[in-house]
């Protein structure tokens, strides 16, 4: 069992709330997918979008990893070669293009922001968050204000809880986040710390994610929790 402090216990109770309020919304198509991993992560990626990458033509995704700034260039090129999808460190300030995977380089928040019709990646230097650099909270806290309830998060195998406060957003804003189930994690800390607080709406083994993701991104299910 996950032990929650205080600010878990603010967002298990928001949470309830928005889990009541998104399984009455209709289904709404999505537009982009956030996704957050750390300790296993390059692997549970690795798997997830070997099979997400066919199904991702008419959304960008965003990836934050805790990583070493040298390492960046390696793992993009693992997850272009696994996916078929073009995926890259974007530039601060480059638009967001759908069919792209987009990873946050290491040591740098990656922050999205309108830019018209047009959403922009902007790369921050600012103070690390939950002592990460690049911090899934921001990333996803900034998709949430722009992509509300076309958004999906996706939570995978990581130490620690980053990423949960950016999942409240999510579903407080009408999204909906998935997380890697405790058996195909190797370390069950951040997918652990949103079910903990009752934000996914599915706890999934790696392998099932990408199947599942795909068919909400045809339109074929609302993902409220079953």
């Amino acid at each position: 069992m996950v032990e929650l402090n205080s600010e878990g216990m603010r967002l298990a109770h928001l949470a309830r709330d928005m889990q009541r309020a998104v399984s009455v919304r209709p289904a709404r198509r999505p537009e982009a997918i956030v996704v957050a991993a750390s300790t296993g992560g390059p692997q549970a990626l690795a798997a997830l979008f070997s099979e997400l990458g066919k199904m991702i033509a008419t959304v960008p995704v965003f990836v934050v990893l805790h990583m070493p700034e040298h390492f960046t260039d390696v793992v993009t090129a693992q997850i272009e070669r696994m996916s078929g999808c073009a995926t890259w460190a974007p530039k601060d300030g480059e638009i967001a293009k759908c069919g792209n995977i987009y990873f946050a380089p290491g040591s740098r928040h990656l922050v999205l922001k309108q830019a018209g019709l047009s959403v922009s990646m902007r790369l921050d230097d600012g103070p690390a968050i939950n002592f990460c650099r690049p911090s899934a909270d921001k990333l996803f806290s900034s998709a949430a204000e722009i992509y509300g309830r076309s958004l999906i998060g996706i939570v995978l195998s990581g130490m620690g809880n980053d990423g949960c406060a950016g999942a409240a957003r999510i579903v407080e804003t009408g999204g909906l986040v998935v997380a890697q189930d405790k058996e195909t994690s190797a370390v069950w800390g951040m997918p652990a710390a949103v079910v903990g607080a009752g934000l996914a709406s599915r706890v999934l083994p790696i392998d099932c994610i990408a199947g599942h993701v795909g068919r909400l991104l045809k339109g074929e299910i609302v993902g409220v929790a079953a």
